[in-house]
């Protein structure tokens, strides 16, 4: 660890912010921030504020609360689902899977948000109409498999994307995209939910879906399938701007790698 530290210091030595911005930089920077404001964009709002979402939803303030504990309960489950997953599948392949799924299950809290504001109200609410428990379950659902896909897949899609000599500085930027998005998240999100403001309710899982499929198209397009490649590698994809859908099938030359990457000198 001593010296793999002292190596990525070396190679940031000279580098400023501006690199992050220019010729393959750039492109490369840009999905690594994209990456980490995808994790907002997919419906962390919602799972932030998620006790309030169900009492909104109309589940009594116990259940609403009990709901948050299974939700973060399943959480944890989800990550260690990711571990094994990881191995198997793309990096690229489980984002796109993980927002597909993510944006339908919004969508679907969304619609279930709708027929509720259009039902009348249960007779005995004490214990939440089953539209109300239909609501937190899509949520619980949708908060699992975010923790499956793209909550953790996005931290190792951070730290491959950068080139060796900007990583430092290009995941700097990157979460100050997410800390931007997550602010705004903070801020829109309570509106929402209150019945005094917005008073969208559950029918905000049509804002995060829009968000989340909106993420699924720029994730098709822009976010490559970093595994199973050396860092020269990924360098000389960059380099020859292959496209996003062909990285994974796109040869690359190790020799050939090692002559374009300027992260590793060329008489060594």
């Amino acid at each position: 660890m001593v010296v793999t530290t002292e190596k990525e210091r070396e190679s940031g030595t000279g580098t400023r912010y501006i690199d992050c911005f220019r010729g393959v930089d750039l492109r490369r920077t840009s999905i690594s921030c994209c990456c980490w404001g995808i994790q907002i964009l997919s419906g962390t709002g919602l799972r932030i504020y998620s006790t309030y979402f169900y009492k909104q939803a109309g589940l009594p303030i116990e259940q609403a609360f009990t709901m948050s504990i299974v939700q973060y309960a399943l959480g944890i489950v989800g990550v260690f689902v990711a571990w094994i997953l990881l191995p198997w599948f793309g990096r690229r392949t489980i984002y796109l899977w993980g927002l597909a799924i993510l944006a339908v299950l919004l969508l679907v809290i969304g619609g279930l948000g709708v027929a509720e504001s259009r039902s009348p109200p249960p007779a005995d609410s004490s214990g939440g109409s089953g539209l109300a428990w239909s609501i937190g379950s899509m949520l619980i659902v949708h908060t699992f498999f975010y923790d499956v896909t793209v909550g953790p897949v996005c931290y190792s899609l951070v730290a491959e994307i950068p080139s060796v000599r900007l990583r430092s500085k290009s995941i700097v930027l990157a979460r100050m995209t997410y800390n931007i998005f997550n602010i705004i998240s903070n801020i829109i999100t309570p509106y929402m939910l209150n019945p005094s403001a917005w008073n969208w309710g559950a029918k905000a899982g049509f804002f995060y879906g829009g968000t989340c499929v909106l993420s699924l198209i720029y994730t098709t397009f822009c976010i490559p399938e970093p595994s199973g490649r050396t860092y020269a590698e990924l360098s000389t994809l960059f380099q020859r701007k292959v496209s996003a859908r062909s990285f994974a099938k796109t040869h690359v030359d190790l020799a050939e790698a090692r002559a374009l990457d300027r992260d590793y000198p060329k008489n060594d």
